[in-house]
């Protein structure tokens, strides 16, 4: 078994537990928000939920989905009636910030702590898991995390186990556990310092024996990964918790102020005035570069701590280094792809680079999973990078979705901070074993650069290929059709187009809603927002007849995902005029904005197919009137034609990567900005449909949406909705072999009938 190494009391002999001195903390960057009026209205288990919920609401004491909380709570047994002592603790999977009662897992204490009499011994800790859910109280569903016996046998009611920036570089420090001590002796802390050990069984084992051995102690860094606190009553626990962790980034200030400002060796190249530009440029072919195996959506960060980092000296070796904390490199994989571009080379020499960078990175993957790999462990997952980094530029993250990719670039810009915060820390060289290594490890494993010991391979392996992970993976709902695509909606502030962005959004994509109207747009985009996240929303004002907004347009969808994967246009002009004699000029115009618009679209927008490299579709809005003439629609018809036919051309034009299709509707009335009151007025006026002045425009428009039914085969008045379907089925993969086809929405309009 491996024994911690136990520190002293301070001198003043003082314990951190004491409710009283904890009752004003003095905190410098953190807030105490603990409200004890609306405490006092709480249960235990509620308590337990707030506090998490407290701790979870600032990124500075734990990042996304980091860490896990716990009380140990009396309850009756429903079985015997009886009183017994469960843990409540947060459940796999589960983020502190949002938890609720309901995502805590609760075990039997007595029998999760007897567990302990089975336990073999650290080669078989794994199936140690399998027994928690005999450990169950109730009927609860959730699933108990792997750090479960880690609150269990801590002899404490109330335990926060935690990853804080301050706290992790600490723990990754090569001089860690004697500037632990050092901290301890200057704010009369009490914490110990525990080696590297994987969380599970054993390491509860450990820390069990810790605390016996160290009754006065308030905390436990574990090496290498993070925070423990506890406390006799939430209240307290809470206290404690960002109190202690308030004191390191103190105790980290001070050591970061006598060094000077200068951060990871110094600046080697500097931030690009041109950076975001780049950035978008860029983004396009760097997505598809990782989006081999599976599509991924990018977010991009230029923070300032962020540029310190990707612009020094230091950053390529302590990126290759990797991370730390178990919670970062589940992310951001074991480690970042840093691409050494040079200062002031273009961005096709960028490419170039980038290339070579990701094949070197994707063998080196390939050989961490040969070389640590067993019978048992998972299938070699998608060896592309999660996390790019580009000197003079910032820092791409890729994740399934904005919110993952976004999360994923903030546990990296978490590892910057450990890697400064370690780096501020050194005193020189240390001799002898690091303070990480514990029995067991080859201390040749642990790597350092500028203090900072990043977690050896071997680890980080056991870590990400784990088995409880994998579990943790599959229990993920399964994605939805249109999940990892981005879908790009011109005219999608009304009609059609409103309808596509919607059901867009509810299969899965992330969906920029564009359109000339941008009252309509902010409209829609709420609505979206309602729908589904609002990181998976973006809008852009747009006028189709102007090539430069089409490209700001596609360049904010870009900028929002990083690239584009559907393209859809919905918006279209019908002329009229109050004699019905239409001009040059609105002849000109209907066939600007109802076929030249649809080619400057699809051009543009082919650009950034050809960039990802990825299959794209482009889907445009026809008419029935493109093979039925009319009089007094003349203008409108042929353009129809001639963009029913562009979308022939098109398809020719950009086989194989991108599929062109369209649709061809009957005349949709409803949500349409072609039917104002005038229209519909004279529409019916034509037909020699009765109606009463008085009728409200939404009645008039269901009276001629019937006229129109009428004249159908199926009856029916078509719907944006039933539009939006035929478009959403060509432009997702399950039309993946149709293209340069055009599907009617039309009710069976016979006339219509190809021949």
């Amino acid at each position: 078994m491996i024994e911690a190494e136990f520190l002293p009391l301070p001198p003043n002999g003082k314990v951190y537990m004491s409710a009283t001195s904890v009752a004003s903390p003095t905190l410098k960057f953190l807030e105490d928000r603990w409200d004890p009026n609306l405490a006092s209205t709480l249960d235990q288990a509620e308590l337990l939920r707030y506090r998490s919920n407290l701790l979870g609401s600032d990124l500075r004491i734990t990042n996304f989905a980091g860490g896990n909380t716990s009380s140990k709570i009396k309850e009756i047994d429903p079985l015997t009636g009886e009183p017994v002592q469960v843990l409540w603790v947060k459940g796999s999977g589960g983020d502190l910030g949002s938890i609720k009662r309901s995502g805590f897992a609760t075990l039997f204490l007595e029998k999760l702590l007897a567990l302990e009499h089975l336990y073999r011994g650290v080669d078989a800790e794994d199936e140690m898991v399998a027994m928690y859910p005999l450990c169950t109280f109730g009927s609860n569903p959730v699933a108990a995390s792997i750090d479960t016996p880690l609150h269990g046998f801590l002899p404490f009611p109330h335990v926060d186990h935690l990853h804080p920036d301050w706290g992790i570089a600490l723990a990754a420090s090569a001089n860690g556990k004697a500037k632990m001590e050092e901290f301890n002796h200057e704010f009369g802390h009490s914490l110990i310092w525990l080696p590297w050990q994987r969380p599970g069984f054993e390491l509860a084992t450990m820390m069990k024996r810790a605390i016996a051995a160290n009754s006065g102690c308030d905390g436990i860094v574990l090496g290498g990964h993070g925070l423990f606190t506890w406390g006799e009553t939430h209240r307290e626990c809470y206290l404690n918790t960002i109190t202690i962790i308030d004191r390191l980034g103190q105790f980290i200030e001070r050591h970061g102020e006598a060094k000077g400002p200068t951060r990871f060796g110094g600046k080697a190249v500097p931030a690009r005035a041109d950076r975001r530009e780049i950035a978008v440029r860029f983004a396009p072919f760097l997505r598809g570069r990782v989006s081999q195996q599976k599509r991924l959506i990018a977010s991009f960060s230029d923070a300032e701590d962020v540029l310190q980092f990707v612009n020094s000296a230091s950053a390529e070796k302590l990126a290759f280094l990797g991370t730390s904390c178990p919670d970062h490199f589940i992310r951001t994989k074991i480690r970042p792809l840093f691409v050494p571009w040079a200062a002031g080379a273009d961005l096709d020499a960028l490419k170039m680079q980038t290339e070579i960078s990701l094949d070197k990175y994707r063998e080196q993957y390939r050989e961490y999973y040969r070389a640590f790999a067993t019978s048992d462990s998972p299938a070699l997952r998608d060896p592309n990078p999660t996390v790019v980094l580009i000197p003079g530029v910032g820092m791409f993250s890729f994740g399934k979705s904005k919110t993952e990719a976004r999360i994923t670039g903030e546990f990296y810009t978490n590892a910057i901070h450990v890697m400064e915060g370690a780096s501020v820390l050194s005193e020189g060289d240390i001799a002898g074993a690091l303070p990480q290594c514990g029995e067991g490890f080859d201390p040749e494993s642990f790597k350092v650069h500028s203090n900072y010991v990043a977690l050896p391979a071997s680890e980080a392996f056991r870590i990400e290929y784990w088995a409880l992970e994998e579990a943790k993976i599959r229990r993920q709902p399964p994605e939805k059709e249109l999940s990892r695509r981005i879908v790009v909606v011109i005219g999608g502030g009304s009609g059609i187009g409103r309808e596509v962005a919607l059901e867009a959004a509810e299969r899965g994509a992330h969906v920029l809603v564009a359109d000339r109207d941008e009252g309509a747009v902010a409209r829609v985009a709420a609505e979206l927002n309602e729908l589904t996240h609002e990181e998976f929303v973006a809008s852009a004002g747009v006028d189709v007849t102007d090539r430069a907004a089409i490209h700001r347009a596609l360049n904010a969808a870009v900028a929002a995902f990083g690239g584009v994967d559907v393209l859809v246009n919905t918006a279209a002009l019908f002329p009229s005029s109050p004699d019905g004699v239409i001009s040059d000029a609105q002849w000109a115009k209907t066939l600007e904005v109802n076929v030249t618009a649809n080619y400057l679209l699809a051009d543009e927008a082919s650009e950034i197919f050809h960039e990802q490299g990825l299959d794209g579709s482009i889907v445009l809005t026809s008419s029935a009137n493109a093979v039925v003439p009319k009089h007094g629609s003349e203008a409108y018809d042929v353009s129809k034609a001639a963009l029913s036919h562009l979308v022939r051309e098109l398809s020719i034009l950009l086989a194989p990567t991108v599929r062109v299709n369209g649709i061809s509707p009957a005349t949709v009335v409803k949500g349409s900005t072609m039917f104002p009151r005038d229209r519909i007025v004279a529409s019916l006026t034509k037909y020699k449909i009765a109606f009463d002045e008085s009728l409200s425009d939404d009645e008039l428009r269901n009276r001629l949406a019937g006229f129109y039914a009428d004249r159908s085969l199926t009856k029916q008045a078509i719907d944006p909705a039933d539009c939006a379907e035929a478009i959403l089925f060509l432009a997702g993969p399950k039309a993946r072999c149709t293209t340069g086809h055009l599907i009617p929405v039309d009710g069976g309009l016979k006339e219509a009938f190809l021949r």
